[in-house]
């Protein structure tokens, strides 16, 4: 509606949450020859052009690097239950949608 957005609340189900992260980790081990791996996604309020969701991988290999943080960001923003709602400039708000 032409509405600016000023941040995103996000919650979500921590447990399950924790949990789906913990088998998507899991898999990105055994997909990628990755030597580590960090995914960090905020809860509470995130103003507008603040970091809300930050993944680190490293291999030895760029190739498995590109291709394990392209597959964790779609695996983490479809797989767990973290909701985001979009607060308006006006106050009002919408829930975020992945597509």
């Amino acid at each position: 509606e032409g509405k600016k957005f000023t941040s995103i609340e996000y919650s979500a189900y921590e447990d399950m949450a924790n949990e789906k992260a913990a088998e998507i980790r899991e898999e990105a081990f055994s997909r990628f020859d990755l030597t580590c791996m960090h995914v960090y996604h905020s809860i509470g309020e995130v103003k507008s052009g603040e970091i809300c969701f930050f993944v680190f991988a490293s291999s030895s290999h760029r190739k498995d690097c590109r291709e394990a943080v392209a597959w964790l960001v779609d695996s983490i923003k479809s797989g767990l239950p973290i909701f985001g709602k979009e607060v308006l400039e006006d106050e009002s708000h919408v829930w975020k949608v992945n597509n």
